[in-house]
């Protein structure tokens, strides 16, 4: 049958193909519809999605889900969450480590979707993007089994408590482009470990990888309604996050748009999850290796500059910073832009022609607020931009204050700690920070002064997932990772009993 655009057709199968409408993207069957209820339901024209590798490259048509498609999938979910939740984790945990056998199995070709959806390194979608994503399934799968419980404890009075950790309902998940299937399956693994279910709502910009996500699901067995997609820009973020039926919001995503995110949660007082953006300083001092602050440096112009966690001011000692420039420059200078598909290219383009305007928009307001432009700053054809760095800028200067979110990086100089500290901190933003000295305590007085999410010292996008996650000031709000995402997809609840009065009904023993 073809993919209906009406939601009372039969259901198909999403995993097989038949009868409903896919694309073809590098050998690989996508499909193009919702998925709502174990169906998929509104393939058809919508909204287009382009490679960026070449603008050019029309990839697909998607559907844009409107209030009947949205709510069509918050009710599916809320119909599939009693039984899923009743599983209990370790009835949940088969479905979920399925799910990451799937990805495992299928990495390399959702790696190579994802590269022409959005324009990332294959290599590194392929080796390490990719799988992250059903490690994330497996992390929380496994922790909900075997650590998420607590043991009671015994008051003075005899008094026996026990916390508990409840699915809450249904969750919506909005996730952002620059990673669109690995960050999908941060927040949905959790989700799903915890017993709720899921409307996931991909970035319209390069939704083809979370569409896939459907079908691993399905061949992974998840129950009808567990987790559900719908597609589609804005308007339909606002009418998922806004619904009156979704009990937890997670977003990834601008602080301009978290903004409207929590005023629509606000009105149901839904609980949010926010992963914003970041300006974040990388600090290099005179007794650091220099040669891998350098590395680690040129390394920040990653993906394009488009990762919210890269480390775009350079603050570095004034009394190494001709040591230190000598080195960046010829790390810089070995960074080749091009096609993300080849071998030797470092990134590719970025995402869409509206990222190219708002990157040339930042280097001219730079230029024009007095900053010296030391490379780059000039598109090199299409969607492709080469490292750019600007040195001597105004202190007031928006290039210094502004995620840029592209191969843009500022130069400054310090003289002491707390000088660092203080351009440190000179941000709304607070996601991470990267500090690079030879001195451990230096380390750590920086570590404990300076505002951030995560803060590494002599490394960087070392990963734990057992530790929280998040950002401060405009960076985010909440932290997810290990426990903490089970507090936030969970009500956690406190049972407080008098055992004493179970033994004197001879009832005692617990459950």
């Amino acid at each position: 049958m073809t993919a209906d655009a009406t939601l009372g057709a039969p259901a198909s199968s999403p995993a097989s193909g038949a009868g409903e409408e896919r694309t073809d993207v590098e050998g690989v069957a996508v499909p193009t519809g919702h998925l709502i209820g174990g169906r998929r339901v509104g393939a058809g024209a919508g909204f287009e999605v382009r490679s960026p590798i070449d603008w050019e490259w029309k990839l697909a048509e998607f559907p844009e889900a409107g209030a009947v498609e949205v709510d069509a999938a918050v009710d599916a979910a809320r119909g599939a969450f009693p039984d899923w939740a009743a599983l209990g984790p370790e009835g949940r945990a088969p479905y979920l480590l399925r799910l990451a056998a799937g990805v495992e199995r299928r990495a390399a070709e959702i790696a190579q979707v994802e590269t022409v959806d959005n324009g990332s390194l294959l290599e590194a979608m392929r080796e390490r993007v990719i799988p992250r994503g059903g490690m994330n399934f497996r992390f929380f799968a496994e922790y909900a089994v075997s650590r998420l419980a607590e043991p009671s404890r015994i008051l003075h009075g005899g008094e026996r408590n026990t916390v508990r950790h409840d699915p809450a309902g249904v969750v919506a998940v909005s996730t952002p482009w620059n990673a669109p299937f690995m960050l999908a399956t941060w927040r949905v693994g959790p989700a799903l470990a915890a017993g709720n279910t899921v409307v996931l709502k991909p970035p319209e910009w390069a939704p083809l990888t979370c569409s896939l996500l459907g079908d691993l699901a399905e061949e992974a067995g998840l129950p009808p309604g567990v987790l559900n997609i719908v597609h589609g820009g804005p308007e339909t973020g606002a009418m998922l996050t806004g619904h009156a039926g979704v009990d937890r919001i997670a977003f990834t995503g601008s602080p301009a748009t978290a903004r409207t995110v929590g005023a629509a949660a606000a009105a149901e007082l839904t609980p949010v999850s926010f992963e914003l953006g970041g300006k974040s300083p990388f600090l290099v001092f005179a007794d650091a290796d220099l040669e891998a602050a350098a590395r680690t440096a040129a390394y920040q112009y990653d993906n394009s500059g488009q990762v919210c966690l890269a480390g775009t001011r350079l603050l570095v000692e004034r009394s190494c910073l001709d040591a230190f420039m000598e080195r960046f420059l010829a790390e810089v200078e070995a960074i080749r832009v091009g096609d993300p598909r080849e071998a030797a290219t470092t990134y590719g383009p970025l995402i869409h022609p509206r990222a190219l305007s708002r990157v040339e928009a930042h280097v001219e307001k730079a230029l024009a607020q007095g900053a010296a432009l030391r490379f780059g700053g000039k598109s090199s054809g299409g969607l492709y931009f080469p490292p750019t760095l600007f040195t001597d800028v105004p202190s007031g200067a928006d290039i210094l204050r502004e995620e840029v979110f592209g191969p843009v990086l500022t130069l400054q100089a310090f003289e002491d700690d707390d000088e660092a500290i203080a351009l440190a901190e000179s941000t709304d933003y607070g996601l991470a920070t990267m500090i690079f000295t030879g001195d451990e305590s230096r380390a750590g007085r920086l570590s404990r002064r300076i505002s951030a999410g995560t803060i590494w010292v002599n490394c960087f996008y070392v990963r734990d997932l057992e530790t929280p996650f998040g950002g401060t000031k405009h960076s985010g709000i909440g932290r997810e990772g290990g426990r903490h995402s089970f507090d936030f997809y969970c009500d956690v609840k406190t049972v407080c009993e008098r055992t004493a009065a179970f033994a004197a009904a001879g009832t005692g023993g617990g459950s």
